[in-house]
């Protein structure tokens, strides 16, 4: 045990980190148990690796590896399409678990979360430890799968603990325990150190997280900024970074991709493809009532090269009645006729709160007025049936010749229950069990 303490107190804070091991295909998994041990990746639809299991990761193969190469290294190996519905829907029931221990829950991505312990030793009659672990175990024995879970006095170092044993793991890492678990880490291991920090830190001579939480204060606030030296403070078991319980709600930009197989040069289809980047952008805002002042358009060809181009609004929108002719123009601008394309994409930027809008003398108010309550009742109708259920007719093509998938489409793809249609699905998982 290292003679160096940052913090006497064991709980000055107490936050858990969930991260769910191989969270793509452990879902696969849980719906269907016979794929349990066996090489096994997601990303088929896209031609890459998204997710791997871990005996597929044991042979090599790694997140973001072209399906080409995986298949080299594993011929046996099972290609699944990924099935994102289903993936939220665990993922809601994953934080759902975590939210009865406590409310103070921040869901950091789809299959991670933090949340804040602090103060609950007392109302649940257990320690910090002993609460974790529960969090833990009824995540594995209502879901299926299992999640690696740290727990210390920061963010950063609860994301520490979490990855320390991999799967299923459970670590541990108390405020007087925070030298032992950091003199032997890399630096470039830490959550928020990019490769410039780790460049620049090897400069300075500094290999190990330890030797970095060490250094003066004045050292740390003269040579870095503003990221690297809340980092510092995190490591040191002092809280630069708070849980956030609240759904992000202010954006610089909203982006909105599709990335589909076979490429194609249909123009429009491809064209299609952009309406709905461009619908799905402007739900995003409009839940969160802002407008852009512009929107950039671009297309991603077949060698992954990027042709794109920016509109800017006389009003800002976020109806896409409005601004589907403005995205036709940029669609003629950056599209070239025989190239082929596998992927478009919508950014809407400059974003401002949708009640500072105001008209402009050549348009009319009334028509304005109009197309906003109109959306208003498409958003409605989206929330009952599904984002697509209404969308625009230019973006019909789309449904006429295919969603774009490589390989074959979901499980909860091909089952359609009663009531349902091809556009009408329930947001629920379909669990396939053999009798």
């Amino acid at each position: 045990m290292s003679d160096f303490t940052f913090n006497i107190h064991s709980w000055p804070r107490a936050i858990v980190h969930v991260d769910g091991d191989a969270f793509f295909t452990s879902c696969e998994e849980v719906i269907h148990p016979e794929l349990r041990g066996k090489p096994l990746i997601t990303g088929g639809e896209r031609g890459i690796v998204a997710c791997a299991s871990y005996p597929a990761k044991k042979l090599g193969i790694k997140r973001g590896v072209s399906l080409i190469e995986a298949k080299k290294i594993c011929p046996d190996l099972i290609v699944l399409p990924s099935d994102y519905e289903t993936y939220s829907l665990f993922s809601k029931r994953m934080f759902s678990i975590v939210r009865r221990f406590t409310p103070q829950v921040e869901e950091y991505s789809i299959d991670e979360a933090f949340a804040d312990l602090t103060g609950l030793r007392r109302p649940l009659h257990s320690s910090y430890e002993t609460i974790a672990l529960k969090i833990k175990n009824e995540i594995q024995r209502e879901l299926g799968f299992t999640v690696s879970l740290g727990i210390s006095v920061s963010k950063v170092l609860a994301k520490v603990a979490s990855k320390h044993k991999k799967p299923d793991g459970f670590t541990v890492i108390r405020g007087r325990e925070i030298p032992e678990y950091l003199k032997d880490l890399p630096v470039e291991a830490i959550w928020g150190i990019g490769r410039a920090t780790t460049n620049y830190l090897w400069k300075m001579g500094i290999k190990t997280v330890l030797e970095f939480a060490k250094l003066p204060e004045q050292v740390v606030k003269k040579r870095f900024t503003k990221p690297g030296q809340e980092i510092w403070q995190e490591l040191r078991g002092e809280s630069a970074y708070p849980v956030e319980p609240e759904e992000k709600n202010d954006y610089a930009s909203i982006s909105k991709t599709k990335t589909f197989a076979p490429a194609t040069s249909d123009r429009d289809y491809l064209f299609a493809q952009l309406l709905r980047n461009l619908e799905s952008a402007c739900m995003k805002a409009r839940r969160y009532k802002l407008a852009a002042r512009k929107v950039i358009a671009f297309l991603k060809k077949q060698n992954f090269d990027f042709e794109g181009t920016e509109a800017k609004l006389i009003r800002p929108s976020a109806h896409p009645l409005e601004l589907c002719e403005i995205l036709r123009g940029l669609f003629d601008l950056v599209y070239w006729e025989g190239e082929l394309y596998r992927a478009t994409g919508v950014v809407l930027v400059d974003l401002v709160p949708d009640d500072a809008v105001q008209y402009t003398l050549f348009e009319s108010p009334v028509r304005a007025e109009n197309v906003r309550r109109l959306y208003e009742a498409v958003d409605v109708v989206r929330g009952w049936y599904g984002k697509h259920a209404l969308h625009l007719g230019g973006a019909h093509v789309i449904d006429v010749k295919g969603k774009g998938r490589r390989g074959e489409p979901t499980v909860r793809d091909r089952t359609t229950f009663f009531g349902e249609t091809k556009r009408k699905h329930l947001g629920l998982p379909v669990i396939h069990i053999k009798i």
